[in-house]
């Protein structure tokens, strides 16, 4: 993709190639093309990148630099390459919100205890799959944030078929207050790396669904374990 921005504060041609230079040094970003004459920088990006990361790329060549979006709508561009980073992610929980609600119907009312579970069947098997397609690429991602995989990388390994474990159990109905006490620990875990990376604000890639799509550790992975140990508590007070 390709936008235009207002860029003031240059004077001479030494400017522009400083802030080139600065502007050319963000991943993603392909080429750029800047103007003193039309105050303008027009930068090609593989992905829309956000104004503020551009603003404290050009203030690295100097404070009187600044830069601004006059052609697009930031917040248009930043929702739509948030849907497309987290497209995978959302089709799934889509899927299995369907799958889940369709097969927990009973006397055309919900059964919101099979729900749970067959939700939890679905997350676990669905994702413990990605997982074992690249089980080395996951393992080594997820020791770099989940607090036992940094102390013991073979947990990576153990994690992808405990969760394969987890999923056929859920699915089985196998003994609900062991699987779902199961559930909730090894979630519990595994959200306590994420939030200090979340916290931290560390860039680094988000191992749910393996190495096979490459989504960033956010809030949304938050939600996710969230969400699972949330379901694990409700179905454990249903029991």
């Amino acid at each position: 993709m390709t936008h235009t921005y207002q860029l003031t504060g240059m004077t001479c041609s030494s400017c522009e190639a400083k802030v080139k230079s600065n502007l050319l040094t963000l991943p993603d970003i392909t080429s750029v093309e800047v103007s003193k004459d039309s105050n303008t920088a027009t930068i090609v990006m593989e992905k829309h990148i956000a104004l503020n990361t551009l603003q404290e790329a050009v203030k690295k060549a100097g404070d009187k630099y600044q830069i601004s979006a006059t052609t697009h709508s930031e917040v248009a561009e930043q929702t739509k390459n948030w849907f497309a980073t987290y497209k995978p992610l959302l089709l799934i929980f889509a899927f299995l919100t369907f799958i889940s609600l369709a097969s927990a119907q009973m006397n055309d009312q919900t059964n919101w205890m099979h729900f749970m579970r067959y939700f939890m069947a679905g997350f676990f098997l669905t994702f413990s799959f990605f997982k074992l397609l690249d089980l080395k690429g996951f393992a080594e991602s997820y020791s770099m944030y989940d607090i036992i995989a940094k102390r013991f990388k073979t947990w990576g390994y153990i994690y992808a078929f405990l969760e394969l474990i987890l999923g056929i159990a859920f699915l089985l109905d196998f003994n609900p207050i062991i699987t779902n006490w199961v559930a909730i620990i090894v979630m519990t875990t595994s959200i306590i790396g994420v939030l200090k990376s979340v916290l931290n604000k560390t860039k680094i890639q988000c191992a749910c669904l393996g190495s096979v799509f490459k989504l960033p550790m956010s809030s949304v992975t938050i939600f996710e374990d969230g969400l699972m140990i949330g379901m694990g508590i409700a179905m454990l007070i249903l029991i």
